[in-house]
């Protein structure tokens, strides 16, 4: 298994689980998707991306399960089924899975990708949590089927969150504080921070961990980068729009 040096990794050492985030580095496609772009619909030459999406599979001896993300709080578990040719894409941002060999994972572009690890590897999963999943409830949703899965509690679960917009480049309107009940008309919030009128930043990982020890979560670690701040090493919407996408992935491990 060789990964690249530039790729992130969680600060946990779970044996028999592998977890990882892309960036824009170690792939075949070409400007603007450069490029290691696993996304099709974002207009990348269809070659270049099976190419990239296979040398992912060969670095973590794994099968990553691609979803149709929808910015909403559905979650599928997944089985050796969903690795077969004709299996059925699931309209979901989360998934899950008990099986060794199956990737859970997570499209991004500035969206915050978020993984979780069950205690000795018994089940782990991904979420894509936009600030509409987030708010929508897409990190619970996960943590129950993982916590289900694995029969085991929230604060047992190891929970690492990825690269995302960062706090000093999210600007949201006044809508997304609503959606996370936050008053437009106060001056200030510890997770927003006003810009102008009508506008403030938003601290999407702060959001997040605000929901994940809410839910009873101890262990979290990562989001402390910020893909639009970054060009040449992560993909963003916000900055480019016409970009590629990285991914968030996390896998149980065959045995020997």
């Amino acid at each position: 298994m060789t990964l690249h040096p530039d790729w992130l990794r969680p600060e946990w050492q779970i044996d028999g689980v592998g977890a990882l985030m892309t960036t824009r580095s170690g792939g075949v496609s070409l400007a603007p998707f450069d490029s290691f772009n696993l996304r099709v619909a974002v207009g990348d030459d269809p070659p270049a991306v099976a190419q990239n999406q296979h040398l992912l599979a060969d670095a973590i001896g794994a099968t990553p399960v691609w979803l149709n993300q929808v910015h909403g709080a559905n979650v599928v578990r997944l089985t050796t089924a969903d690795l077969e040719a004709d299996a059925t894409v699931h309209d979901a941002d989360g998934s899950v899975t008990t099986e060794p060999g199956i990737a859970c994972t997570a499209q991004v572009a500035d969206c915050l990708p978020v993984l979780f690890a069950a205690p000795g590897g018994r089940a782990v999963g991904a979420a894509h949590a936009g600030w509409r999943g987030l708010a929508a409830g897409v990190l619970e949703a996960t943590l129950a089927q993982v916590c289900e899965a694995a029969r085991c509690e929230p604060g047992e679960v190891q929970i690492w969150l990825g690269a995302c917009i960062g706090p000093a480049q999210f600007e949201v309107g006044p809508g997304v504080l609503e959606a996370f009940g936050a008053s437009p008309q106060a001056n200030a919030s510890p997770r927003f921070v006003v810009k102008g009128a009508g506008s403030w930043y938003a601290d999407l990982p702060a959001l997040a961990r605000d929901r994940l020890q809410a839910a009873g979560v101890h262990a979290i670690g990562g989001g402390r980068w910020c893909t639009v701040s970054e060009p040449s090493r992560f993909f963003s919407f916000r900055r480019d729009r016409v970009t590629g996408r990285m991914v968030a992935v996390i896998w149980i491990e065959r045995s020997g």
